[in-house]
C-alpha cells in the first residue's frame, strides 16, 4: 500500500532562468502604454502652442517687440502660428524622446529631465546671439523658457502614469 502524502522528489520543480543566479533581484525593465503617453504628448503639443500664443500676446500688450525666428506676413506665414507650430512640434519630439528614452535606457524620467533642461537653455540662451533690443532677447527667452517648462512638465508627468514595471 502506498502513502497518499508521498511525493517522489524533485515533482514540481522549475528550474530558474538561465543565467539569472537565484536570489538575486532582476535589474528593472520598464514598459510604457503607448497610446496614452501619446495622448498626453498630443495634449501636451497643443497647451505648448497655446502657451506661445499667450507669451507672444503678452509681449505685445506690453509693446514689446519678440525676435521674429520666421519670417512671413499672412496668417499662414506669420510668426505666431509658425512660433505655436515649432511649440508643438517641440512636444511630439519631446513624447519621442520619452518612450525611446523609458524602452531603452534605465531611469527615463532622469535622462529626460536632463535633456529638457539643456534644451530649455539653449533655447533660452539663442535670442541673445542675435542683433535686436536687449527687451526683445529677455521676452524670447521667457517665452522659450515657459513653453520648455510646459513641455518637460507635461511630458513628465504623462510618462509617470503611463509606465510600469514589466513582469
Amino acid at each position: 500500500m502506498t502513502d497518499p502524502n508521498y511525493r517522489p522528489p524533485y515533482e514540481g520543480y522549475v528550474p530558474g532562468q538561465p543565467g539569472q543566479p537565484a536570489g538575486v533581484p532582476r535589474p528593472d525593465r520598464w514598459t510604457v502604454d503607448a497610446g496614452r503617453l501619446w495622448a498626453g504628448g498630443a495634449a501636451t503639443a497643443l497647451v505648448a502652442a497655446l502657451v506661445s500664443l499667450v507669451g507672444l500676446l503678452v509681449a505685445r500688450v506690453f509693446d514689446i517687440p519678440t525676435l521674429r525666428l520666421f519670417a512671413g506676413d499672412t496668417m499662414i506665414e506669420s510668426p505666431a502660428l509658425r512660433y505655436m507650430v515649432a511649440a508643438a512640434l517641440g512636444a511630439l519630439a519631446a513624447t519621442a524622446l520619452m518612450h525611446m528614452l523609458i524602452l531603452s535606457t534605465p531611469r527615463p524620467q532622469s535622462f529626460f529631465a536632463w535633456i529638457v533642461i539643456l534644451v530649455t537653455a539653449v533655447a533660452a540662451l539663442l535670442p541673445f546671439l542675435r542683433d535686436a533690443s536687449s527687451e526683445s532677447q529677455v521676452a524670447t527667452a521667457l517665452i522659450n523658457v515657459a513653453i520648455g517648462i510646459c513641455i518637460g512638465t507635461l511630458v513628465s508627468s504623462v510618462a509617470a502614469r503611463s509606465i510600469h514595471r514589466a513582469v
